[in-house]
């Protein structure tokens, strides 16, 4: 959902430029994000099938902005912590039985 809100976050788009710039998110994925941020009030509809976000939607995407810079200013660290837990391998424990 917060890729969703950063690609909304420079204006409006449809439901296919939006897809096309989420890469792999298939289409069914996109319309349940949307329809949840819909609900929630953080992305609306407008009458010409585009979407954009709501003012509540803008204060998130400008509190993840901060999140997101924090992100970009460290990449290395947090790919390589990220390989180091293997956090597949954990998600994989704790679903094995004992």
């Amino acid at each position: 959902m917060l890729r969703v809100i950063w690609e909304l976050e420079p204006g409006p788009l449809g439901f296919l430029e939006l897809r096309r710039r989420m890469g792999n998110c298939s289409s069914s994925m996109l319309a349940d994000r949307l329809a949840t941020l819909v609900l929630a009030e953080v992305v609306t509809k407008l009458p010409n099938k585009s979407y954009e976000l709501t003012p509540i939607g803008e204060e998130l995407g400008e509190a993840l902005e901060n999140v997101w810079k924090w992100v970009d200013a460290r990449p290395a660290p947090l790919i390589q912590a990220a390989r180091d837990a293997d956090v597949g391998a954990n998600a994989r424990r704790r679903v094995d039985p004992v």
